[in-house]
């Protein structure tokens, strides 16, 4: 779980420091500036997970990124969706409820489903326990 979240947070830091770099000094739109930056620190999240904390789950070719990329998209559209529903449905328009509503909740709700997603559809971590039948010394 640590290597998890050391790959989160250099994924994070990544993130930040380039859409700030593509939105200040490169003078990027919004929404350009955040796609290209979330494209590399997806990148950098699964450099870290499958270089370190996955580095013994077999992980090959270009489908664990593809699925990886998804999995991170989705962990994106759960904070999205958690601050439309508090924004939107709920009418907590303030700075701090959108902040606590996408920064905290979704937040939270996303790493949880990356979580789950990166050990069950990418790197396909399995218990030692499952998938033997008995003893070798019977």
């Amino acid at each position: 779980m640590l290597g998890f979240a050391a790959a989160g947070l250099l994924a994070y830091a990544a993130d930040l420091a380039l859409f700030a770099w593509l939105r200040g000094p490169a003078g990027l739109g919004p929404l350009t500036a955040k796609a290209l930056s979330f494209l590399a620190g997806c990148t950098v999240a699964y450099l870290g997970n499958a270089l370190g904390t996955y580095r013994h789950a077999p992980a090959r070719g270009p489908r664990p990124y593809a699925v990886f990329f998804a999995v991170n998209l989705a962990g994106a559209l759960v904070q999205l969706l958690c601050l439309t529903v508090s924004h939107y449905g709920l009418g907590l328009t303030s700075r701090r409820a959108d902040l606590v509503s996408g920064a905290v909740i979704g937040m939270a709700l996303a790493t949880v489903l990356r979580f789950w997603g990166t050990r069950t559809l990418v790197f396909r971590v399995i218990p030692a326990e499952q998938g033997r039948v008995g003893s070798w010394t019977g």
